[in-house]
């Protein structure tokens, strides 16, 4: 999807939920968020801060979940501003008050397993998702991880299958 498409679905975002925009702007887990230059990333709309305050908000947690998915994810690998998504995304996963918590962290347990290293020498794997080297992103991720291991270790088991837990907790160094 490219980033026209993405900023447009914002734009219905935004109008559906015009609320979301301001939602508990002085959260601190997302102190900074709006300093960010997110659209010098590669694929990466300028809104992100937009959806990030949705996630605060009831009505439209679920759907800022979707939209910032679809702005962050493709089908084989993760937009290169996900390194600097995580921070925000984790600290709001360690708050038990967040609307639509377990769908975060889905979103989180996504982010650790494209963060995974893929084999070199397992030609299909490095051919659909390529090789480590070309996505530098993937080991940003697992450092952002492992700076927020206390976190991951204090995420509810009862919102994660062990197989979730299990990536989340390998990407943070943890296994």
């Amino acid at each position: 999807m490219d980033v026209a498409v993405k900023e447009a679905t914002i734009d219905r975002f935004l109008y559906e939920y015009p609320q979301a925009a301001g939602a508990r702007r002085e959260h601190s887990a997302l102190h900074g968020c709006e300093e960010i230059r997110w659209a010098e990333f590669p694929g990466c709309p300028a809104r992100i801060p937009v959806l990030l305050h949705g996630l605060l908000d009831q009505a439209a947690a679920a759907e800022a979940q979707r939209v910032l998915a679809n702005s962050m994810f493709d089908i084989a690998e993760m937009n290169p501003a996900m390194p600097e998504l995580l921070p925000f995304l984790l600290r709001l996963a360690g708050d038990p008050a967040l609307p639509e918590r377990s769908g975060l962290l889905d979103h989180l347990i996504m982010a650790a397993d494209y963060s995974e290293p893929v084999d070199p020498t397992h030609e299909a794997m490095a051919l659909w998702f390529g090789v480590d080297s070309e996505h530098p992103e993937r080991e940003r991720c697992r450092a952002v991880f492992t700076r927020y291991a206390s976190v991951v270790e204090m995420l509810p088991d009862s919102l994660i299958a062990p197989d979730g837990r299990a990536k989340l907790r390998r990407a943070a160094g943890l296994l």
